[in-house]
């Protein structure tokens, strides 16, 4: 309930009920949902689909939009099973045989009342037609010997018009209870006003001082307090249509009774008249209102006219709701689901949920993880690649520390040997701060600028020193992934995606002085970003062409001459196409040997160049394994044979373990961190 306090005289703040969630409640999972948006974005699925999905699902902590549709599909289904459409009906039936019952009784027992009076009294009661409204209405003349049997009879007429003005009027069969001559007067002009009122908006002739008349008149039986005749018509032609909807619903039997009680609602037509006349203005000046629609009841419990419109508009919001959970109309969004009716419908918990959604769709796009192409898709975007990245690396470092038996930590991990000497911090310097120097050229700076450095200095990127060190080894690290089909056919096409992504991070966060190059080869080779990488989708192209892949690859070497040369190949089968010398590219399975020829000279020039050569084999094929063992015994590299949950770890261990001088044996690299501390 809103309570109020007086902070002046002069102004007033008022509480009500909260209604933004739990505010204890954790921050929005943005990266959990980031990454499950980016492993089906990994699998093919477009960024904008693969968003959808995550929202349908929902996560282990969080209802997603499937849930709550299946809960408003439930609550539905509960009302249609839960009512019947008689309440109203079966209400009269009851007064009716109470009226008639002590009619009878009075008629037996008043000794003072002449013969044929009573014997006229009875037969008419004797005969009364079986059907309830056509027995109200042959009483509408009869006269009432029994005051009590009179009161019941009055009070069919009272619920019937209370009952068709609650269809119209939320709320009108309690307010009207008990209501007085100059009450049920009152509901006749304000009903006369409003078909005035309407039927000059259907004219044109309508003004705003019209609307502001009627209100001032008949203001009070309106507590939703409209702004103008557009907001009144609104509310009322939704629960115009709702009522129609509900007559739909009944029985030609069920309808044909009610039609005929409602003469007598009052006493007289003259209100049945007026609500015709009202629904036909209504009906003519919003037909875009569901007025033919209906629904099936199959429920024990019987229900108002009036309680019956209010079911049939929680029904029709039920159904916009399903709608709107669904999604899959054009231009949907988040922010159509109407939160307001969805905690009044299923409940709080669920608003909240569909709350959490909204703002976790939001926030993707409010924290640059998502963005519209110049086509209009959905795209992830580069600072989603990092964190994507990130993640990934995070995993691949726990599984490294499951297996080595270390743990994840935050120290930095040292460029090299420190030489004693500091220099100005540089974008992209990995090396420790210099403290000390770093807080006093700040003070020097404060100072200089004429302030006071005893009450605290600010920072500036210009006061930041480094530690130096000694040059790091650079590599040019060439990472060449198999994209021909068999890649997605078997399984293996999200576990290679991931691996460039964590070994692309690594690279561009922690070892910013080395050049990646990331090459697909399917019929075809092709340098390709990051982005485009993930994204791309397994199309079915005949053709596994390491050879030109490899052509890349030397490029790459030659334009980092000063890098040591580092050759990462995943693969799961051997070479079947490869380049002629016009350009063109010859397919063969079984392998050619021309193929398996080009291939092998390729390689020898990777090999002259200096390259560190480690392959990844995905797959138990005996062929494929002898081949790629040739393969690497002639390049004097290693074979690794990872589990495609190990694969990543596999590929920054092999990529971290070559940055040492020296050649390790294939031993040295399950230590792939030698000392370093490079996740955070």
């Amino acid at each position: 309930m809103a309570r109020s306090f007086h902070r002046t005289p002069a102004h007033t703040s008022r509480y009500g009920r909260y209604s933004g969630g739990d505010p204890l409640a954790p921050p929005v999972a943005v990266q959990a949902a980031l990454e499950a948006i980016g492993q089906d974005v990994m699998s093919g699925t477009s960024a904008e689909r693969a968003m959808r999905e995550y929202l349908r699902r929902g996560d282990r902590d969080r209802e997603g939009l499937d849930d709550l549709a299946r809960r408003v599909r439930e609550r539905r289904s509960e009302l249609l099973r839960r009512h019947r459409l008689d309440g109203t009906m079966e209400e009269i039936r009851k007064l009716l045989d109470h009226a008639v019952l002590e009619e009878r009784k009075h008629l037996v027992r008043d000794v003072n009342l002449d013969d044929d009076v009573r014997d006229f009294a009875e037969m008419r009661l004797e005969n009364l037609p079986p059907s309830t409204a056509a027995a109200v209405n042959d009483l509408a003349d009869y006269d009432w010997q029994s005051p009590t049997a009179r009161a019941d009879y009055d009070r069919i007429r009272e619920l019937l018009g209370r009952e068709l003005l609650d269809q119209r009027f939320a709320g009108m069969k309690n307010a009207l209870e008990n209501a007085t001559d100059a009450d049920k007067q009152a509901i006749r002009d304000m009903l006369n006003d409003l078909n005035d009122l309407l039927e000059k908006r259907r004219l044109g002739e309508d003004t705003q001082e019209d609307f502001d008349e009627f209100m001032r008149r008949h203001g009070d039986q309106f507590p939703e307090n409209p702004k103008n005749l557009d907001e009144l018509m609104d509310a009322l032609a939704e629960r115009s249509a709702a009522a129609q909807r509900m007559l739909n619903s009944m029985t030609p039997e069920q309808r044909e009774e009610l039609m005929s009680l409602a003469a007598q609602a009052f006493g007289s037509p003259e209100l049945m008249q007026s609500l015709s006349r009202l629904d036909d203005n209504l009906r003519s000046l919003r037909p875009g209102e569901d007025w033919t629609g209906s629904a099936s009841f199959s429920g024990d419990e019987p229900t108002g006219l009036g309680e019956a419109t209010g079911v049939m508009q929680d029904l029709s919001d039920l159904e916009a709701l399903s709608d709107q959970l669904s999604q899959a109309y054009p231009g949907a969004r988040m922010d159509d689901i109407d939160l307001d009716a969805l905690e009044r419908l299923i409940g709080e918990d669920a608003a909240v949920s569909a709350r959490t959604l909204r703002d976790l769709e939001q926030e993707l796009k409010d924290t640059g993880m998502l963005q519209r192409a110049s086509d209009g898709a959905l795209r992830l975007t580069p600072r989603a690649m990092r964190q994507l990245g990130r993640a990934l690396l995070r995993d691949i470092a726990t599984r490294q520390s499951g297996r080595l038996g270390r743990r994840e930590t935050r120290n930095a991990g040292a460029a090299g040997d420190r030489t004693g000497a500091t220099r100005e911090w540089a974008f992209g310097d990995t090396e420790p701060w210099d403290i000390p120097r770093t807080v006093s050229n700040a003070v020097l700076r404060t100072v200089a600028d004429g302030g006071d450095a005893t009450s605290g200095v600010r920072l500036k990127t210009s006061d930041v020193e480094v530690v130096e060190t000694e040059q790091r080894t650079q590599a040019a690290v060439a990472l060449l992934v198999d994209t021909s089909f068999s890649m997605a056919m078997d399984g293996r096409w999200v576990p290679m995606k991931r691996t460039a992504l964590a070994l692309h991070h690594l690279i561009s966060s922690r070892f910013r002085g080395d050049s990646l190059q990331l090459i697909a080869f399917a019929r075809y080779a092709e340098v390709i970003d990051i982005e485009e990488l993930t994204a791309k989708d397994a199309v079915w192209d005949k053709g596994t062409n390491l050879q030109h892949a490899l052509l890349l690859a030397q490029r790459h070497f030659r334009r980092n001459p000063a890098a040591q040369p580092v050759l990462l190949v995943v693969t799961d089968g051997e070479p079947t196409s490869h380049l002629e010398g016009d350009g063109h590219v010859h397919f063969a399975y079984p392998p050619d040997p021309r193929t398996i020829a080009a291939t092998v000279r390729e390689l020898d020039t990777v090999q002259r160049l200096g390259a560190q050569t480690t392959f990844f084999r995905l797959g138990e094929d005996p062929g494929l394994a002898r081949f790629i063992d040739a393969l690497a015994r002639r390049a004097g590299g290693h074979v690794v044979a990872p589990e495609l949950d190990d694969l990543g770890r596999a590929v920054v261990d092999s990529y971290l373990g070559s940055r040492h001088t020296g050649r390790g044996t294939p031993e040295d690299f399950g230590d792939m961190l030698h000392g370093r501390s490079w996740w955070s």
